[in-house]
C-alpha cells in the first residue's frame, strides 16, 4: 500500500519508522533485530535511508595521501527487498537521493524497486558528501529534490528518459520528501523554506516527513506555515529521542536543529548516557501525546540503528 493510502485510510495517528542500512561488511541480521521489537505497534511503514559515497584518504608510510571512494552503508535496494518480503504486512520506503545519481542511475534505481513491486519512494536531494561543504551533483545529475521528484512522477506517466521508447510501462509509486521546520541549513530564511518545499509538492510530491525537532512549537509554526503557502498535503512528524549525553552539542551542529533549554538541563543533570538515554525517552513520549492530541498523520522515529527507547515509546504513546 502507498504511504498516502495508509495516511488516507486512517482515522488515528499511524506508527512508523527508519533504519540505516549496515556498514559495508555487516549482516542483515542487526536489521531484524531492530524491527522485531517494533512490530508489535503495526508500523505502516518503514524508511530506508540511502548513502552516498565517501572520499576518504589513506596515508602512506611515505607520507603520501591516497584518495580512495568508498561506500559505506550499501544496499538498500537489497534491503528495501529483503523486509519487503520477511515482513509482507510491512510497506517500506527506500530513499532515493540526487548525490551520486545521474539521471540515468537514478532510472535504473527506479526500475528495481518497480520490479521489486516497492512503490514508495522518499525522495530526497542528499546532504553534501563528508568533507565537502557545498552540494554538487553528478554529471547529467539532479541538483535538487524537485528534479528527482519531476523523474518520478515522469515514470509513473511512462515517460522514460529515452523518449523514443515504445510500450513502456507506467510505474506507480508515491512520492515523500523531507521538510525542515527550523528551515534547512541553506536556506537563506523561512520564506524561501517555503518556496522551494513547494516547488517539489507542485512537481507531485504526496506527503512531507519533517526533521527531527525536539519543541513541538516549530513543527506547530511549520504546518502553520506551509497551509498558508498553499501546501496542502499531509506533514508528517520526524522525531529522534536523545540517547547520549553528547547529542545535546552534535545534533544541532549536524542537522541544524536548536535542544529546548528545558531538555538541556535534564541532559546536563545526567551522570552518564544511561540516564541521558531515559531522560531522552521521557522526552519523546511527552512529545509524542501532545502531537496526537495535534491530530498528527503519523509520528515517524528515528531509530539509528537502536530499537529499545523507540520500543518504550511506542509502549506508552499507541
Amino acid at each position: 500500500m502507498k504511504v498516502i493510502d495508509h495516511i488516507n485510510n486512517s482515522k488515528k495517528t499511524l506508527f512508523s519508522f527508519e533504519l540505516l542500512p549496515p556498514l559495508k561488511g555487516h549482516n542483515i541480521s542487526g536489521i531484524y533485530r531492530t524491527i522485531d521489537p517494533l512490530l508489535t505497534f503495526n508500523p505502516s511503514f518503514i524508511n530506508i535511508t540511502y548513502h552516498q559515497q565517501e572520499v576518504v584518504y589513506k596515508k602512506h608510510k611515505s607520507g603520501l595521501l591516497e584518495k580512495r571512494t568508498v561506500r559505506k552503508r550499501p544496499g538498500t535496494v537489497a534491503i528495501s527487498a529483503a523486509i519487503k518480503y520477511k515482513y509482507p504486512s510491512v510497506d517500506v520506503v527506500p530513499h532515493l537521493i540526487c548525490g551520486g545519481f545521474s539521471k540515468e542511475d537514478t532510472e535504473y534505481a527506479l526500475i528495481d524497486f518497480h520490479f521489486l513491486g516497492i512503490n514508495n519512494i522518499l525522495a530526497l536531494r542528499g546532504d553534501p558528501p563528508k568533507g565537502m561543504r557545498v552540494f554538487a551533483p553528478e554529471k547529467e545529475g539532479h541538483p535538487y529534490a524537485t528534479g528527482l521528484v519531476e523523474q518520478i512522477v515522469a515514470m509513473n506517466k511512462g515517460k522514460y528518459i529515452d523518449e523514443e521508447m515504445e510500450n513502456t510501462t507506467p510505474t506507480d509509486f508515491c512520492v515523500g520528501v523531507a521538510g525542515y521546520p527550523e528551515k534547512h541549513i541553506e536556506s537563506p530564511n523561512i520564506t524561501s523554506e517555503m518556496k522551494f518545499l513547494k516547488q517539489k509538492i507542485d512537481a507531485g510530491a504526496e506527503y512531507i516527513i519533517t526533521q527531527m525537532f525536539f519543541d513541538n512549537e516549530n513543527y506547530f509554526t511549520f504546518v502553520k506555515n506551509c497551509r498558508e503557502a498553499g501546501i496542502t498535503v499531509p506533514i508528517i512528524p520526524g522525531l529522534k529521542p536523545i540517547t547520549t549525553l553528547h547529542d545535546i552539542n552534535i545534533l544541532p551542529q549536524v542537522f541544524n536543529i536548536d535542544i529546548p533549554e528545558d531538555l538541556v538541563k535534564a541532559i546536563a543533570g545526567c551522570r552518564n548516557n544511561e540516564e541521558a538515554f531515559r531522560v531522552g525517552i521521557e522526552w519523546s513520549i511527552q512529545q509524542s501525546k501532545e502531537l496526537i492530541r495535534y491530530g498528527v498523520p503519523v509520528l515517524h522515529y528515528f531509530t539509528i540503528g537502536i530499537s529499545e527507547n523507540i520500543r518504550q515509546i511506542a509502549s506508552a504513546v499507541f
